[in-house]
């Protein structure tokens, strides 16, 4: 009997042991789901090489399934969601999306907040560590990350504050959206793929996006005037995020969760950032090339803009005291963590 028992122990653990390493071999595949056609910059430049280190790191182990242009269904402001449910195990949005849900992390879109994508993001990434993680506590943030200065796009030139008036033109957040109307404009909430039907249409006059979403919803062929600001910070930022359903993450043996962390964080946020500095380069050189107006407002025009824009910040912060958040503290931790960054 106690060699037959141990025959048996000894079988167990052979099995046991086989089946551990059947299950550390195992081939993951993860499903990746944006709102972008996979030429824009973030899907080329961003998504798709943070895709193939991983699966270069896991040894192959993790498969990452990309799904650009919405193509698994919904709409992209359902996409966090998608991530936080399971219905896809990784997503990258636009937090402006769903407006009032990200109230932390909304102090970064700001008039006149940043500028270069790429330390913006670094400082973004690092702000929500710091000030918003719990903001993002029903997903595993991997990358939260800025685009570059935020410009004009419209089909009649602007020359100064008075000839935003009366123009409709496409906001991408509530924030953005307040500040249009501080400026006089008309806002339009619309998520970008919805820019380039909106023009075509007459439904907006122009656009606030940065150049490197320019060339994939074809603004330069759609307007022909492109109009920026003085000093290197744009007039307006969106803000995003990359982010993993926390299931997908913890089924994940140990090894393949430290490939996982060991791309997610700072370095990520950066890695985003700097796919939107070259993209914004360029959507620039893209209009150069087709002759169109492209215009910088003098030092003391963007003054203006600055005066006018200002409320902006100081509604925020009204808006946000009243869900018992310290806006003006945010305010001043966002801009310490851009200087840091900078």
């Amino acid at each position: 009997m106690n060699r037959r028992h141990a025959l048996l122990t000894l079988g167990a653990t052979a099995a046991s042991v086989a089946s551990g390493t059947v299950a550390a071999q195992q081939t993951v595949t993860l499903r990746l789901h944006q709102f972008l056609p996979p030429q824009a910059p973030i899907p080329s430049r961003a998504l798709v090489p943070w895709a193939r280190k991983v699966e270069a790191e896991s040894g192959g182990r993790l498969k990452i399934q990309l799904f650009h242009a919405m193509q698994m269904g919904g709409t992209p402001p359902q996409l966090f969601d998608q991530a936080k449910d399971g219905v896809v195990d990784l997503a990258w949005t636009v937090l402006g999306y769903t407006p009032g849900r990200f109230n932390k992390a909304e102090v970064f879109e700001l008039p006149f907040m940043c500028g270069g994508a790429e330390s913006s993001s670094r400082a973004f990434h690092a702000y929500i560590e710091k000030n918003a993680a719990d903001e993002f506590r029903s997903v595993k943030m991997l990358a939260a990350h800025t685009h570059g200065p935020g410009l004009f796009h419209t089909k009649q030139p602007i020359a100064g504050l008075e000839s935003l008036r009366g123009m409709k033109i496409r906001g991408g957040s509530r924030i953005i959206n307040n500040m249009l109307v501080k400026l006089g404009a008309t806002p339009v909430g619309l998520p970008v793929p919805a820019v380039t039907e909106a023009l075509s249409k007459g439904v907006i006059d122009g656009a606030t996006i940065p150049w490197e979403v320019a060339p994939s919803i074809k603004i330069t062929e759609l307007v022909k005037n492109h109009t920026s600001f003085a000093g290197k910070d744009g007039l307006f930022t969106q803000t995003f995020a990359f982010v993993m359903n926390r299931g997908s993450y913890e089924k994940l043996p140990d090894d393949l969760k430290k490939v996982i962390d060991a791309n997610a964080g700072i370095e990520a946020a950066a890695l985003f950032g700097k796919a939107m500095d070259e993209g914004d380069k360029i959507g620039l050189e893209l209009a150069t090339k087709a002759g169109n107006r492209i215009v910088a407002l003098d030092a003391a025009e963007t003054q203006r803009w600055r005066r006018t824009a200002s409320a902006v910040e100081s509604d925020w912060i009204k808006e946000v005291k009243a869900k018992g958040i310290d806006g003006a503290k945010l305010v001043a931790e966002a801009r310490a963590a851009i200087a840091q960054h900078a």
